[in-house]
């Protein structure tokens, strides 16, 4: 009984190990005219955001994904429904934080 009970407990703790290893998705670049951004899953993963977070909405996948203007992200739409000086940084004053050139 006590093998059982290692075994289930080896198993959980290896399927947990590799979940936490596929977290993530490694990094995005999407290409502006006012320079690249670079969006990094594993910094917002690793500030303990959930994935259900913006997948799927407000993004689904790169494919689907619809570029959005400075001005709708003000409004709210992409990465403004985070970044709006309440919940992160605002996207209207932090230009160099996302745009590298």
């Amino acid at each position: 009984m006590k093998q059982i009970i290692g075994a289930v407990a080896f198993f959980s703790l290896l399927m947990t190990t590799v979940a936490f290893a596929a977290t993530g998705g490694g990094d995005v670049v999407i290409k502006y005219k006012k320079g690249h951004v670079t969006f990094s899953h594993d910094s917002h993963v690793g500030m303990g955001l959930e994935c259900t977070k913006c997948h799927a909405v407000p993004f689904t996948t790169s494919a689907s994904h619809k570029t959005v203007t400075m001005k709708q992200m003000q409004k709210g739409a992409s990465c403004g429904a985070c970044h709006n000086g309440k919940a992160a940084f605002t996207v209207k004053a932090n230009c160099t934080n996302c745009h590298k050139q």
